[in-house]
C-alpha cells in the first residue's frame, strides 16, 4: 500500500492521454514548493530575498564581476529586475559597482568582501536546505532525475516552438 503524497497535485497524479500536460503541472509543483521553502527560510533565518540570492550565487560564481546584461542573461531575467536588486544589496554593503574598464557604458558589479562573507553563509544554508528536501530521494534516483532532466533541458533548448506558441 503506498502513501498519499503529502504535496497536493493539480490532478489526480495518473498519467492519461493527457500525461504530458500532468507531467508539466508535477514538476510545476516540484519546483513551486521547493521554491516557496527556500523562499520562507531566507526571508526567516536571514532576512534576505531568493532573487538577492540568486545575484549573489551568480556573483560568487564569477569573481572578475559581471555587467548587468550578463547578470540578466545569467538570471534570466530583465534587466530592470536585476537593477532593483544591485542596487539594494549595494546599499547594503553586499556588492560594488565599478566603471567597466572596456567599456564606458557599462559598469561592473562584484561581491564585497562583506558579501562574500554573507553569501558564504546563505549558500551553506542553501546547500542544506535543499539536500533535506530531496532527502527522500536515493542515490540512484537523484541521478536518474538529473539525466531525465537533462534529457528535457536538452529537448526544450532544440525545440522551435516558441515561434508558434
Amino acid at each position: 500500500m503506498s502513501k498519499a503524497p503529502a504535496i497536493r497535485e493539480k490532478h489526480d497524479g495518473e498519467l492519461d492521454e493527457r500525461g504530458s500536460v500532468k507531467l508539466w503541472l508535477r514538476l510545476l509543483t516540484c519546483a513551486t514548493v521547493i521554491e516557496k521553502r527556500l523562499k520562507r527560510g531566507f526571508a526567516d533565518q536571514y532576512d534576505i530575498t531568493l532573487p538577492r540570492f540568486d545575484v549573489m550565487a551568480a556573483l560568487d560564481r564569477n569573481p572578475q564581476g559581471m555587467t548587468m546584461g550578463q547578470l540578466s542573461q545569467a538570471l534570466l531575467v530583465s534587466n530592470g529586475n536585476v537593477t532593483g536588486v544591485v542596487q539594494t544589496l549595494m546599499r547594503d554593503r553586499y556588492v560594488s559597482i565599478a566603471p567597466s574598464p572596456t567599456d564606458g557604458r557599462s559598469s561592473i558589479v562584484r561581491l564585497s568582501q562583506e558579501g562574500r562573507e554573507c553569501f558564504a553563509g546563505l549558500a551553506e544554508a542553501h546547500h542544506r536546505w535543499v539536500e533535506q528536501m530531496l532527502g527522500g530521494l536515493s542515490a540512484e534516483e537523484r541521478a536518474a532525475l538529473y539525466d531525465l532532466l537533462g534529457s528535457l533541458k536538452h529537448s526544450l533548448a532544440t525545440d522551435h516552438q516558441e515561434e508558434k506558441i
